[in-house]
């Protein structure tokens, strides 16, 4: 299976990923980082990024990661969510990686940092979550 190719077409595939403008940055056996640009509709009213938004971007990395370990589509069992610190930059990225990995299920967790204008990272969110195959559409 082309790993690669596989997730772009799921991901390109996720109306609401296009729409807040995330992007599917890299992939792997087991890992996947997505971005987004810090834009003002994605903030909260102190001016941060909304929580929500930290949220979709650990679920649906947490969800590629676990899905590329078992090598097809998946679904986000549960997932657990801490936020260390406002994201206030310029870009956010979650990278997540799957831990444990059976044919069934996979134990992912995922760092969400924020990028600053000086091009510094911090991390602002911690994720740790349980991806299930999915069964297949067909």
């Amino acid at each position: 299976m082309d790993l690669h190719a596989f997730a772009h077409t799921v991901f390109a595939e996720q109306a609401f990923s296009r729409f807040i403008g995330a992007r599917l940055e890299s992939v792997g056996p087991g890992t996947a980082a997505i971005a987004i640009d810090i834009v003002p509709h994605l903030l909260q009213q102190h001016g941060f990024v909304h929580g929500g938004v930290l949220s979709y971007l650990a679920d649906n990395s947490i969800t590629f990661a676990g899905g590329l370990a078992m090598q097809g589509n998946a679904l986000t069992s549960e997932f657990k969510i801490n936020y260390v610190r406002p994201a206030k930059g310029v870009r956010i990225i979650a990278r997540a990686t799957a831990d444990s990995v059976g044919r069934r299920q996979a134990v992912c967790r995922c760092e969400i940092v924020v990028v600053r204008e000086d091009g510094e990272e911090a991390l602002c969110a911690l994720a740790q979550g349980t991806v299930v195959a999915a069964a297949d559409p067909t």
